[in-house]
């Protein structure tokens, strides 16, 4: 099976074509542009390289988020379009989900593993899972102790700890490295893993759900943090 898969959920973001299940190629975004400005263009350029056409591509795989509300409309748009053009489905990976199967991959089973995203304002896009006994991306690697969030740095581990006694030996993503101070402060010998490029982990990821897939309008973002204009009106 061959999958073009693509994140935007973080400024530059990334790109890869994955066959059987392994990365062929996977690339950086070019952060001093915006996605707008790059996509589909990205796409097209990876799959030239490796002499694939777009009509010969079997699935998409998408990050559905959190992330940059722009950047996640603009990811998920262009797979829609590209997967509606060729009569092809798309499945839709949460990028949390993503970043702890990219920190599971040395870890042995019943190891705890935070993602955590840098969600601007002091707050993280966050959430917690257990490592279980299955292959890597497989179906059951990941139990997920606590979904999706939005919030403070210190106010997430605080709840973690406090109310649901869970204690992650390993932080992946941007927010790990941005918040590190906070978290070896709160967990002593915690291990923190920058922010991976995820398009090949999506792409894998993708294989193993094909079965799963969607139609292109039945996609919808993960935003996990209201949009600035609905909180304005609700406000109101």
């Amino acid at each position: 099976m061959r999958v073009i898969a693509l994140d935007t959920t973080t400024r530059a973001g990334s790109v890869a074509l994955v066959e059987g299940g392994r990365v062929i190629e996977e690339r950086a975004g070019d952060a001093s542009r915006s996605h707008a400005e790059r996509l589909p263009a990205e796409i097209i350029a990876l799959a030239g390289t490796h002499h694939v056409a777009l009509s010969d591509v079997d699935l998409y795989a998408v990050a559905s988020g959190p992330g940059s509300f722009t950047g996640l409309r603009i990811g998920i748009a262009t797979v829609q379009g590209l997967a509606f053009v060729h009569h092809r489905r798309i499945v839709a990976i949460p990028a949390l989900e993503a970043l702890a199967h990219a920190a599971s991959l040395d870890l042995s089973p019943g190891a705890l593993i935070a993602a955590w995203m840098d969600a601007h304002r002091r707050d993280v896009f966050a959430a917690a899972y257990r490592v279980a006994a299955a292959a890597s991306f497989a179906a059951g690697r990941l139990q997920e102790i606590d979904g999706p969030t939005v919030g403070d740095p210190s106010s997430t581990l605080g709840r973690w700890i406090d109310e649901l006694a869970v204690t992650p030996s390993v932080f992946v993503g941007d927010g790990a490295s941005l918040y590190e101070t906070e978290i070896r402060r709160a967990i002593v010998g915690a291990r923190v893993i920058p922010h991976p490029l995820l398009a090949g982990i999506i792409g894998r990821l993708a294989t193993a759900r094909a079965s799963g897939a969607l139609d292109p309008a039945d996609l919808r973002p993960l935003y996990v943090r209201k949009p600035d204009a609905v909180i304005a009106r609700n406000r109101k």
